[in-house]
């Protein structure tokens, strides 16, 4: 086995961006004396963001309309409050330096938005890592169809059996082995109580593990 490339999922994987809007939802549901439980909110984990719309879910708990726009305005606000206090996950940035250091090619695929991946790589000071980035604007289907994964490797010129997919959701990992990638899930305090039993390794955390030893598990497993 000869690994060329790394492809990272965003949310949840490279910043906990799945914390924050949880609780800002948990929040503004609160407000109407309704609750949000994290069994129905990780359900669609990793997926693009139509399949669920929470606006819907809280006004099916509410039986009428809600003013959507209002809603909208304040859980952003929260939301942007609570994320700018998150630091990148631990280990993400030695194992991207890591890689680079082995010559390795570097990818994100990732179901949400390019205008809101980018910015947040910028802010975080990682962009430069990146030899591709593929989000759902690139794309018809997201996660957990196979899609962002295939066109990322396609970019990043290597073969599905060259790559390691790093995960936090099983929807990500159902795309990453759909695609026919190795894939290593890594749950967030979000995702943690989720199986994966289609990851070909699961680790707490990429800081207590560097990119050489994850190289060497995946290895004795292929």
């Amino acid at each position: 086995m000869r690994i060329r490339a790394l492809v990272f999922d965003f949310d949840g994987l490279i910043l906990d961006t799945e914390t924050p809007e949880f609780r800002a939802w948990q929040e503004v549901f609160a407000e109407y004396e309704k609750d949000i439980d994290l069994s129905t909110w990780t359900d669609y984990v990793g997926k693009a963001s139509e399949e669920f719309d929470p606006h819907t879910y809280l006004e099916s708990l509410v039986g009428r309309s809600l003013d959507r726009v209002e809603i909208r305005n304040k859980r952003r606000r929260r939301n942007r409050d609570l994320l700018v206090a998150e630091p990148i996950l631990p280990g993400v940035e030695a194992c991207l330096f890591h890689g680079k250091e082995l010559s390795l090619r570097i990818g994100i695929a990732s179901s949400s938005p390019k205008d809101w991946v980018v910015p947040h790589l910028d802010r975080l000071g990682l962009t430069h890592f990146f030899d591709c980035i593929k989000t759902k604007d690139d794309v018809h289907k997201c996660k957990p169809s196979p899609d962002l994964y295939l066109s990322a490797i396609h970019d990043l010129d290597v073969s599905p059996r060259e790559a390691i997919a790093f995960e936090d959701s099983p929807n990500g990992a159902l795309a990453a082995k759909a695609a026919g990638l190795f894939c290593v899930a890594i749950p967030n305090s979000i995702t943690e109580g989720l199986a994966f039993e289609m990851a070909d390794l699961r680790l707490s955390s990429l800081s207590d593990f560097t990119l050489s030893m994850i190289l060497q598990r995946l290895e004795r497993r292929a």
